[in-house]
């Protein structure tokens, strides 16, 4: 009998060893998933929201880089980052040219779904007593330039800008339209709305760029001007400084490093997925921007409301 136990643990032992050396090695950990956020609310949503799923569902790490976004072209290609979630293809034909198209160093990541709108604004209010504001015709009398000078301006009106690193061609348009107007940089999306914050509360002027989805259009009665239309002649001028006409509609995409589906299958297949709506963006982001909430606290809302939504994302 104890024989046979014996002879029974030697065949136990025996097992485990096989067990350890043939099959029993720990499962490699899942790599590092490095997503690109630029500097407005929607694109630290989408990352937000990204990076909760790829967590929680999936097990990835998620490494989080703030980059602006001509930068984020060159380091996708180079493989330090693997995706960006928001790009505007109206500020970016030539990278898409360079880096889809031509050198195939950069994958469109498909349609992220919002569409977007830059353009030029004023509180709707200056048009009771300046309806010709309404388009950029107005702004060529010197006496409604003047109604925005500033004493950074001079004797010019004050076109505010945003970041620096945005794509705008704003002072391109003021010159080529010959509006005495400069653009000032406000140095970020927060202060232009901090600048359009203290002109409604007093009713007094302000032109500046902006964009939609933005939730400030749900807080202000906002009207954007009327710019000679888009056409693509006249963007093809903007490279040499030449545009004299509005911003198209952006049908909002994402890019990722192309050996991101190698490197990490899961997370390339859900990023590819990941599509929702303009009201879902700015659902988001009216919460952040006017309910101050945390961009993650807007992201675990809207994912909780919208299970059905971003569980069809995940890989099959």
């Amino acid at each position: 009998m104890r024989n046979k136990i014996h002879l029974l643990l030697v065949v136990v032992v025996i097992s485990a060893m096989l067990l350890v050396a043939c099959g029993g090695e720990k499962p490699k950990s899942k790599p590092t998933i490095k997503l690109i956020e630029n500097a407005w609310s929607a694109s630290e949503l989408n990352v937000a929201v990204a990076k909760i799923i790829l967590e929680e569902q999936l097990k990835y790490q998620v490494e989080v880089i703030s980059l602006d976004e001509n930068a984020q072209w060159a380091a996708l290609s180079a493989g330090n980052a693997d995706a960006s979630l928001e790009v505007w293809p109206s500020g970016h034909m030539a990278n898409v040219k360079q880096y889809i198209e031509q050198q195939k160093m950069i994958e469109h990541g498909g349609a992220l779904g919002p569409v977007g709108k830059i353009g030029w604004y004023i509180p709707s209010y200056m048009l009771k007593e300046h309806p010709e504001l309404a388009t950029w015709e107005g702004f060529k009398d010197p006496a409604n330039a003047k109604l925005f000078t500033t004493p950074e301006t001079g004797d010019k009106g004050q076109f505010l800008g945003g970041d620096a690193s945005f794509v705008q061609y704003d002072a391109d348009i003021i010159k080529n339209l010959g509006l005495n107007f400069k653009v000032v940089y406000a140095g970020s999306e927060q202060a232009i709305l901090a600048q359009l914050d203290a002109a409604y509360s007093r009713k007094s002027p302000i032109l500046f760029y902006l964009w939609t989805p933005h939730s400030i259009h749900a807080k202000y009665e906002l009207s954007q001007v009327k710019l000679p239309p888009y056409s693509e002649e006249c963007y093809a001028k903007a490279a040499s400084g030449g545009i004299d006409c509005d911003y198209p509609p952006d049908n909002l995409f994402k890019i990722f490093w192309p050996n991101l589906k190698n490197k990490a299958p899961e997370a390339y297949q859900l990023l590819k997925n990941m599509t929702y709506t303009t009201k879902d963006q700015i659902t988001m982001i009216a919460e952040v921007e006017l309910n101050k909430k945390t961009k993650e606290q807007s992201a675990r809302e809207w994912l909780k409301a919208n299970e059905s939504v971003w569980k069809a994302w995940l890989p099959k």
